[in-house]
């Protein structure tokens, strides 16, 4: 089963707001959004709540110290969309796990947020945002 999430153009006819979201949750192979409402900012975003990674292997204790260098970081706040569609796989993993992650405004984390669903109101003047048919584009 392929997974393949879709981003959408969704247009204010009233103020001409423009926004690139999935329009609510939307799956990956690699990463999964939700789609998010910023009050302080007054835009809508794909947050990353779900991304995989690649699972530690199981070392033993004379390999433990130089892996440590080696080793991934593992995040601890969510990366943008952009980043998290940019990054690149890493070829030599056979293991995966998944980090979960709260949805934060990509600009600041303290700012508040909403989760939007379509049909939503446009957060700079509160009409309806209209969907495009077909997707934006197709990632992951």
């Amino acid at each position: 089963m392929v997974c393949m999430g879709r981003t959408f153009l969704f247009e204010c006819n009233r103020c001409g707001y423009r926004a690139k979201v999935s329009g609510g949750a939307d799956r990956g192979f690699h990463f999964a959004v939700q789609t998010i409402q910023c009050a302080d900012c007054k835009e809508l975003y794909d947050a990353v709540t779900d991304l995989r990674v690649p699972a530690a292997p199981a070392l033993s204790r004379w390999k433990l110290k130089a892996s440590r260098l080696d080793a991934p970081k593992t995040p601890t706040k969510p990366p943008t969309f952009q980043a998290a569609l940019n990054r690149l796989m890493f070829p030599g993993a056979k293991r995966w796990r998944w980090l979960h992650f709260k949805a934060l405004c990509p600009v600041a984390a303290q700012h508040r947020v909403t989760t939007w669903e379509p049909p939503g109101k446009c957060p700079k003047c509160g009409y309806f945002l209209e969907c495009n048919a077909v997707p934006y584009r197709r990632w992951d």
